[in-house]
């Protein structure tokens, strides 16, 4: 979506533009000078330990159009960027003008907004809505990756195409009011809550709360809009009482019941086209009886490589909480051959935490798992509870990284499954490398 440094000195925000002229276009935004969008906006914001507007003149130079720099910053760089004669718009709060910069892009779109939250599966299920609509020939675009954040949200608009009709948009959240900010920069006309579970309880405490947090997405529904959610969540149900009576509420179960040729056959992803489904019917563009349906998932969401001797490595290790291992072992559990468990320490899960581990460790016993290997701290605790299940423990994943490929035999299916910051792609990486 192509914008002026004009349509950003009018977004409500403050803002001087000291350096450049402002009918410069601009197409698509970034944040980081070391991934530079050409043509692009980019936004320097100001983090803990640095200030990201000082890397301005980098990104100038590269081939960013315009910047958005904070004040400190402009008395950084002032000497710098003017010999660059391309615009710098100052303002006390970066993120805001990208936010508004976001709103802005969005309304010239036209594009209806399909807004995706969940404890589980908001990613995939994003992806598969994206294909669905495709199929049916509508002009989709869904948020890249998990940009689900009050940065890539307004990111991921503002790299909206001209033609675009529907964005499908992620949101995450790890608190309350997180979720009510994105659906204010992207109103859904159909707001999509993938599941409830115990994710982020260091910071919401309960499953309840995580619901109540999940739930801000249906309050900003536009008039006519369409709240679409699991048929067995009673969590929702006092929220889902309270909505607008003209919105419409949709529930879906475990597949989709329309017959399509699916790229995507896991139980969960099942689920997840089952939710996509319902939303293509609320947008009234669902995908002919029998279409395929090439779904392009995102990094680490269960994709599927070849190991060495003819095994298979399934790598879900984008995320990890209780309810997406159950949905990975049960997979795994109905898979021919040596099915190995390697599960790291799940984040986020509160003083409980232990107990969640021990429930999982359990559950790949009694899934049938033939090898289970705990990595972490936290994961000590699987071996806990897997009574009966052949557990071996390793500490870190440095270490893993070289134990693991020795206690793979031919024909092995591997499950990675872990939270993102125990980084189990590594393994991957030394399990089948150049794969």
């Amino acid at each position: 979506m192509r914008l002026t440094v004009h349509d950003i000195m009018r977004c409500g925000v403050e803002t001087r533009i000291p350096a450049g002229k402002p009918d410069t276009e601009f197409e698509g935004a970034f944040v980081d000078s070391r991934e530079v969008v050409e043509g692009g906006l980019f936004v320097g914001i100001r983090g803990e330990m640095a200030d990201g507007g000082t890397h301005a003149p980098d990104a100038l130079r590269d081939g960013a159009a315009a910047a958005v720099v904070g004040e400190s910053a402009w008395r950084w760089i002032e000497g710098e960027v003017q010999g660059l004669r391309k615009p710098v718009i100052v303002t006390p709060d970066p993120v805001g003008v990208l936010q508004a910069a976001g709103r802005i892009a969005l309304e010239r779109s036209g594009a209806r907004v399909v807004g995706v939250t969940g404890a589980t599966g908001k990613t995939t299920t994003k992806d598969i809505i994206v294909a669905m609509l495709r199929a049916a020939g509508v002009a989709a675009e869904g948020t890249p990756g998990n940009r689900n954040t009050g940065i890539g949200v307004p990111m991921s608009l503002l790299g909206l195409a001209e033609d675009c009709e529907v964005a499908v948009v992620e949101m995450g959240m790890r608190g309350p009011g997180q979720i009510a900010e994105l659906a204010a920069l992207a109103p859904p006309d159909v707001a999509v809550i993938t599941s409830i579970g115990p994710v982020h309880l260091e910071l919401l405490g309960t499953v309840e709360a995580v619901a109540a947090a999940k739930a801000e997405i249906l309050t900003a529904l536009r008039p006519g809009g369409t709240a679409v959610v699991p048929d067995d969540e009673p969590l929702l149900d006092p929220f889902l009482a309270t909505l607008d009576p003209g919105v419409t509420v949709v529930r879906f179960g475990d597949r989709p019941d329309l017959d399509l040729d699916l790229s995507v056959t896991k139980g969960w992803q099942l689920r997840n086209a089952a939710a996509a489904l319902a939303v293509c019917r609320a947008l009234g563009a669902v995908p002919p009886e029998g279409a395929r349906i090439e779904v392009e998932l995102s990094a680490l969401r269960g994709q599927e490589r070849p190991l060495p001797g003819g095994g298979i490595l399934i790598e879900d290790c984008y995320n990890a909480n209780p309810i997406a291992m159950r949905a990975a072992l049960a997979d795994l559990a109905g898979r021919p051959g040596r099915r190995v468990a390697v599960l790291a320490d799940m984040m986020e899960l509160g003083p409980a935490e232990l107990d969640f581990h021990r429930e999982i460790g359990a559950a790949a016993a009694a899934a049938g798992i033939d090898l289970l290997v705990a990595v972490g701290e936290r994961a000590r605790a699987y071996a806990e509870g897997a009574e009966g299940l052949e557990t071996i423990r390793i500490d870190t994943v440095d270490e893993a990284v070289g134990r693991v490929p020795e206690l793979i035999e031919d024909g092995d299916v591997v499950l990675l499954k872990g939270s993102r910051s125990m980084a189990l792609e590594r393994i991957g990486a030394a399990l089948a490398p150049g794969a």
